[in-house]
């Protein structure tokens, strides 16, 4: 748990304070979000956790013992840190950077390199591929990943996480969010974690931190609670008048039910309820029955591990019948994950007009999600 009792921060030669009498509570396994405007004092909060800055006045706790009353450099070691700018050292290998923080803290080699190659594979990354590498050579989502899997390294009971996301392009963004969202649920840590997009903050958080200028708190709440009952006109303005679409954000893929996909070899029981899932060198008098006796007009092509290549049509495989179906897919436009928010399909959908089909972790296909069955789901979901 960490506890913010009346804390105020004012630097050095100004008279306003830039953190204005906070308090709020963030409770254990919880993610909390502070979001507001440029100046409101978001990242200047997040930092007096762990004494970065320090409060001029106030109490601020983790698990009931003033941050205060500890020594700065054990307590940052006791939370991780995720900036946006990630701060991998350059000339140490994936695994070294890691390792950092389990070093100080003086684990053994042995209890180091497990706990480095259970990092790699927890936020999706091969250690076999991964560790060795020099941050360098990865793309800057996987360097974001790694900065998460650095934070995690010594197992501690918070983190904090400065716009984490906010140095990568929306794509790779939104799939960051989705794979954090999914490590928190194996992981449950407590945690802070600012940005200034409303609907990341949506998105991501138990709980939502609104801050005005002069670090002014206007509302603590659960999203949904934000989204019905705004405590003011401030609160209103900067959730947005959209309201009633961000509430598409509270639900994600997981809380749908889909159009299951198998791979089948022949019209069984039950496969009019699927989606079907075919080798690329299924021949198309193969897969029209499949495809016939299945819920969809199309099947999906799949490699070895089922992660989808393209679409095939009943139209396509009907008029080619010797052809491969992998020669007759068209390109898959809109792929999601479980975290995926209900706003963020149905937008990539619309813009593609076509289904979705929804990946699991490794991006094997899981199945399939069409605007009526969204349309179904927003409406059971709403009751």
């Amino acid at each position: 748990m960490i506890d913010f009792d009346h804390v105020y921060k004012t630097y050095p030669g100004t008279t306003e304070p830039a953190v204005n009498d906070l308090s709020l509570t963030v409770e254990e396994g919880e993610i909390c979000i502070l979001v507001g405007p440029s100046g409101c004092g978001k990242t200047t909060s997040l930092k007096m956790v762990n004494r970065i800055i320090e409060p001029s006045a106030g109490t601020i706790s983790v698990a009931g013992k003033s941050v205060l009353e500890q020594n700065p450099v054990e307590l940052r070691r006791g939370i991780g840190y995720v900036i946006q700018q990630i701060g991998l050292f350059p000339h140490q290998t994936i695994g070294d950077n890691i390792a950092t923080v389990p070093k100080l803290l003086g684990w053994d080699h042995r209890r180091i390199d497990r706990r480095v190659d259970e990092l790699l594979e927890l936020v999706g990354l091969e250690s076999q591929e991964f560790r060795d590498r020099y941050p360098r050579e990865l793309s800057g989502g996987q360097r974001q990943r790694i900065g998460v899997a650095r934070a995690l390294a010594a197992d501690p009971p918070v983190m904090l996480m400065d716009e984490p996301f906010g140095a990568v392009d929306p794509i790779t963004r939104d799939r960051l969010q989705n794979e954090f969202l999914r490590l928190q649920e194996e992981i449950g840590k407590t945690i802070m974690f600012v940005t200034h997009d409303i609907d990341e903050a949506i998105k991501m958080g138990d709980r939502i931190a609104i801050l005005n200028a002069g670090g002014i708190l206007e509302q603590y709440d659960n999203p949904e609670k934000l989204l019905d009952k705004p405590n003011n006109d401030f609160v209103a303005d900067f959730v947005g008048a959209d309201r009633a679409m961000k509430r598409l954000s509270l639900f994600k893929m997981r809380d749908l039910t889909i159009i299951t996909a198998e791979r089948f070899e022949q019209p069984v029981p039950g496969i009019e309820d699927k989606a079907v899932l075919l080798p690329p060198g299924a021949l198309g008098s193969a897969a029209s029955p499949l495809i016939e006796a299945s819920r969809l007009d199309a099947a999906i092509v799949v490699d070895d591990a089922n992660r989808p290549t393209g679409w095939v049509t009943q139209r396509a495989v009907r008029s080619h019948p010797d052809t491969p179906v992998s020669r007759l897919a068209e390109a898959v436009e809109v792929t999601v994950e479980q975290q995926s928010t209900i706003k963020d399909t149905l937008s990539q959908m619309m813009a593609a007009v076509s289904n979705a089909i929804v990946l699991d972790r490794h991006d094997a296909a899981l199945g399939v999600v069409t605007i009526d069955l969204i349309q179904g789901s927003i409406i059971e979901l709403g009751r």
